[in-house]
């Protein structure tokens, strides 16, 4: 039903009237649809798609969410301010169908370590390359002086409402940073400074100026809000009124001057682009009572991937009430891990260094190769391209779990597969 909602709401995106009434016309127009199901395909199953809105929106939040998904997939003009020098032109090229990205589409974040002291070089550059250019400008070249390179695919971003909505105070219960309990798990969480745009919620917990990162592969950003801002400038090269500086090639030239005003992006906009976001539908279980799929989950949690990958969590209070006091099932503890030298990329953020990750949701997993073209690519960088290459590249706190999981026959390691990919 969605499905055609959308599609609805979005060739009616132009009309100029009240986002409400163009609710109504939408869903009276989708009861032609149904009258006459026999006419039309029928549409995806629940379980198999994932750029859905969370239930329980209002009228006016839904009228939000879909105008915030017509602004995730809009392709950017030049004219619209896009670049000077930019990755993609729109969010949905790198998030297809806001699935995980593709390793054609990979960012790369670089930095320079001198003397143990690690800089971003953002007065060259920095944090992150970007590789193509409007007519007239060149892209960007990694200064010759970067010492570290991080690939990162980009991520899966649905549920991410729920993960913000869970109170910091469960994340620092869920931390072990000295592993007191002896089970070789030492999770903790990132503290980051916030950016001068960041906003604190009931959910935050102040540590003397030092917020809860959970975003991002190194749970560098606080909010959904502050990961936006970021992939605007970064990814698009949209300024915003947050981040008014368009991205500089620094081989090239000391200022950027596409010609467009500053900022190029409304604020109105940026926060309709976080409701989305926010309000983007957790996935749907598939086969959960298949006999295998039972079976990988017992062996889930026997060989130690639960220690991390953690199933329940449950949010606190929600300014959006369909995300307030719910409980849903992530598989993640949202903190940083050691993962050991193969995953090392050397580039810390915040308080994680180059072998410490965040714990990936691996909610969705199962969908990843629909979004990828056929072939999953795994972990940050992609280098995986099956789930059992992925386990395998675990180390750090993980040796003892991938020892586990290889101590089991080729059978049982099958349905453990088969659990994940029902995720």
């Amino acid at each position: 039903m969605f499905w055609y909602v959308r599609k609805l709401f979005l060739d009616l995106s132009k009309l100029k009237f009240h986002p409400v009434k163009k609710i109504f016309l939408v869903l009276s127009i989708s009861l032609v649809f149904l009258s006459c199901s026999k006419l039309v395909p029928g549409a995806p199953d629940a379980s198999d798609t994932i750029a859905e809105p969370t239930e329980g929106l209002s009228l006016n939040q839904l009228s939000m969410f879909l105008e915030g998904d017509e602004l995730f997939a809009h392709v950017r003009t030049v004219e619209e301010g896009l670049g000077p020098i930019y990755i993609q032109s729109s969010c949905e090229g790198c998030h297809v169908g806001d699935g995980k990205g593709h390793p054609v589409n990979m960012v790369t974040r670089y930095g320079k370590l001198d003397n143990n002291i690690f800089s971003f070089m953002l007065n060259e550059g920095g944090p992150q390359i970007q590789t193509r250019a409007i007519p007239g400008f060149s892209p960007e070249n990694f200064p010759s002086d970067a010492t570290h390179f991080s690939d990162r695919v980009a991520p899966i971003v649905i549920g991410l409402g729920f993960l913000q909505s869970v109170h910091d105070s469960v994340l620092l219960n869920l931390a072990d940073p000295l592993d007191a309990n002896m089970d070789g798990i030492s999770g903790r969480v990132n503290y980051v400074l916030p950016t001068p745009y960041f906003i604190q919620e009931s959910f935050h917990v102040d540590s003397s100026g030092y917020f809860i990162g959970r975003f991002g592969k190194k749970a560098k950003e606080v909010t959904i809000r502050d990961q936006v801002i970021f992939a605007l400038i970064q990814d698009l090269g949209l300024t915003t009124e947050f981040e008014m500086t368009d991205p500089i090639a620094y081989d090239i030239a000391n200022n950027a001057t596409d010609n467009v005003p500053d900022p190029e992006i409304g604020t109105d906009q940026v926060e309709r682009l976080t409701f989305y976001m926010k309000t983007l539908k957790a996935p749907t279980r598939r086969d959960e009572d298949d006999a295998d799929v039972i079976a990988g989950d017992a062996l889930f949690n026997s060989v130690g991937c639960v220690k991390c990958h953690i199933q329940t969590l449950t949010t606190g209070e929600s300014d959006i009430q369909a995300l307030a006091n719910k409980e849903f099932h992530p598989f993640t503890d949202l903190l940083i891990h050691d993962m050991g030298p193969a995953l090392n990329d050397g580039l810390p953020e915040g308080s994680a260094n180059g072998n410490e990750w965040r714990t990936a949701p691996l909610w969705g997993l199962g969908l990843a190769e629909d979004s990828q073209g056929g072939t999953g690519f795994y972990l940050h960088d992609g280098r995986a391209t099956s789930l059992g290459q992925a386990i395998g590249f675990h180390g750090g706190e993980a040796t003892g779990v991938v020892s586990n999981y290889s101590a089991l026959s080729k059978a049982e390691q099958d349905q453990l597969i088969k659990f994940l990919k029902s995720l």
